[in-house]
């Protein structure tokens, strides 16, 4: 069960890294996929520190993504099978945002993610 949560835990917060504001899902279903990669990609470009090309392309990269994430997100499909759904996408969303960033900005961003992940885990336990 533990490792369910966790797992939950991560795609929650790849889905929408850069989020430094709690959202519930019913936040995340009124947004529209262009609302989330525009949200998405001022964080990154923020915190990575992007040159305006590596902003433009991820951009791209960011709607690509939420559109394609937009029917997982909205689907009422079990927690578990939008998971499996999620992790195959955002896998290869990784892949293209690697080709874009310099090896520091994807260390960076894989830091980021840890960060994010440790930090929605200690606000669950806190809620528990």
């Amino acid at each position: 069960m533990k490792k369910l949560f966790s797992l939950i835990t991560v795609l929650t917060f790849t889905l929408f890294i850069g989020s430094a504001f709690a959202q519930t899902g019913a936040d995340l279903k009124n947004k529209t996929p262009e609302q989330r990669a525009q949200f998405q990609t001022e964080m990154m470009t923020t915190k990575l520190e992007l040159n305006p090309d590596q902003t433009s392309k991820v951009q791209a990269i960011n709607l690509k993504y939420a559109q394609k994430m937009d029917p997982i997100i909205k689907s009422d499909a079990g927690r578990f099978s939008k998971f499996k759904q999620a992790k195959a996408l955002l896998k290869e969303k990784d892949t293209e945002l690697k080709g874009v960033f310099t090896a520091d900005q994807f260390k960076q961003y894989q830091d980021f993610e840890a960060e994010m992940r440790d930090k929605m885990k200690e606000k669950k336990e806190a809620k528990q």
